[in-house]
């Protein structure tokens, strides 16, 4: 793990240097592929030419190619055995993604994050005794691919789980058989009952489910909280959803000023970020020697057709910027859908502000998802409010009434005063978001947002509904459309 450690340090004080290598092996390791003739790969010399050559994508552009890979074709995006696809929603449509998994990105990229998340938090914490239980982690499910029997979909987390070597399969609970249900109600029961017996350590999840299996847990056992029943807990690695809006209940659920949380960036696509400082929230060291070459388009310019593209060595500090990946799985400048902002240049460390598609703009307001998590945590804060869930989309004009914002909201302990939320939900929004202030001003283009209380469980009752619980499915936080919190309140209105 030192020796890890020494060379995370030499990409953090050479980070161009690394990219640039990394960047010449993707395309010398490519060029003989289906992809890499077709934009000659072979006589690119310069990430300049790259760029003109070969255009931005997003899932829908390279799906045709997928396709052809899950059908059976090799060496058309990469040259490895393609045999496994991450299956991803992204938000909660009802069409899949499914994203190529090769050997080296299982090895070089996600085995290579959770390898070093151990690494920086020995690093962080050398007293650490996380190794002395074991290791909760919460997968999704895998199925066989319809078109290739030989070959594998599911979460990104089952993909890896069903890989991993014999010893660290020893170190984590529940077993395979468990953590791979495809079931996400009967896995509760299952990883809970089986889960109880074990000295768990560690715990690396989605916010959501796990605090879905430690409320369980607590259920079952009749304990006030989870020390109770995992004395040595002490790190919960955390990704997939912003953290802030769940901070404060799993202080509640875990009362300890010794525990540990530490937040990670995977993706179905690959595994980018993990906080390497003590004390920080939600900022994250850039990992640059996963196999993954990384380009930004400012947020101005992500609905341009000819976009500028800027490299690492172009970046500036707190803007928002559409993240473009390459990869050592055939994923070339691919648009990935989340936003990201830079909090520290020298290391590059970054903070996921948000995604390309969940925002609010209906009013030319640019709400994104950091701005309504800031709103969102502040207005707990003064009311001391502790949320589950949220969702926010617009209220069009209608007649003479003026547009807003509506908010359903399901709280786990609810505000001191409704309406004291609301004032400080609007009001740090427009604190933080000078488009939106504008919007407010005198009432005049946008009203105070509408805020609706959930019952408990409403949200899981949604994703329920859609076939959609467990796994890399989330609650979309913002729309800009009212299609999925028309749902939600219809099922209140029940």
């Amino acid at each position: 793990m030192k020796k890890r450690i020494h060379q995370i340090d030499l990409f953090r004080k050479y980070p161009h240097d690394v990219q640039n290598e990394l960047f010449s092996n993707l395309l010398d390791t490519a060029k003989n592929t289906e992809w890499g003739k077709k934009y000659g790969y072979a006589e690119i010399t310069s990430v300049e030419e790259f760029k003109r050559r070969v255009p931005i994508s997003t899932y829908e552009d390279l799906f045709p190619c997928i396709e052809r890979v899950m059908k059976g074709e090799q060496n058309v995006l990469w040259p490895s055995t393609i045999s496994w696809f991450a299956k991803s929603s992204g938000t909660t449509n009802a069409r899949s993604k499914y994203i190529p998994v090769s050997p080296e990105s299982l090895e070089d990229c996600h085995y290579k994050g959770g390898k070093d998340m151990l690494s920086i938090y020995t690093n962080l914490y050398p007293d650490t005794r996380v190794f002395n239980g074991k290791s909760l982690s919460i997968g999704g499910s895998l199925r066989e691919n319809e078109y290739n029997p030989n070959t594998y979909c599911g979460d990104v987390s089952a993909v890896i789980m069903q890989n991993l070597p014999i010893w660290a399969e020893a170190i984590r609970t529940p077993p395979l058989k468990v953590a791979l249900m495809d079931k996400w109600e009967e896995k509760i029961e299952a990883m809970s009952d089986i889960t109880i017996k074990e000295n768990v350590t560690s715990i690396t999840g989605v916010p959501t489910w796990t605090y879905v299996l430690l409320n369980r847990i607590l259920e079952l056992t009749g304990k006030s909280n989870i020390l109770e029943v995992w004395p040595n807990l002490e790190l919960f690695a955390h990704g997939a959803v912003a953290f802030g809006p769940y901070r404060e209940l799993f202080k509640q659920l875990i009362p300890s000023d010794q525990m540990h949380y530490l937040e990670i960036y995977n993706a179905s696509e690959g595994f980018f970020g993990i906080q390497d400082q003590a004390g920080t929230h939600d900022e994250m060291l850039l990992m640059l020697d996963y196999g993954v070459y990384y380009e930004f388009i400012p947020m101005e310019e992500i609905d341009s057709d000819n976009p500028k593209v800027l490299t690492l060595d172009q970046v500036e500090l707190n803007k928002n910027y559409a993240l473009v990946i390459s990869t050592n799985a055939g994923l070339w400048r691919y648009k990935i859908g989340d936003t990201i902002k830079f909090t520290n240049l020298e290391p590059f460390r970054i903070k996921i502000s948000g995604r390309t598609k969940h925002f609010i703009n209906a009013f030319g307001e640019e709400l994104i998802i950091e701005n309504a998590e800031s709103a969102i945590i502040k207005a707990c804060q003064k009311t001391n409010a502790i949320i589950s869930n949220f969702t926010a989309a617009p209220v069009y004009f209608e007649g003479k009434n003026r547009g807003g914002h509506e908010w359903v909201i399901e709280f786990s302990q609810q505000p001191d005063n409704l309406e004291t939320f609301r004032e400080v939900l609007d009001q740090t929004l427009r604190t933080v978001n000078s488009d939106y202030d504008a919007k407010r001003q005198n009432d005049l283009a946008l009203q105070p947002p509408i805020v609706q209380l959930a019952p408990a469980g409403t949200f899981h009752q949604w994703l329920q509904q859609k076939g959609k619980l467990g796994g890399q499915n989330k609650v979309p936080r913002l729309s800009n459309s009212r299609e999925y919190i028309e749902e939600i309140l219809a099922l209140l209105a029940q």
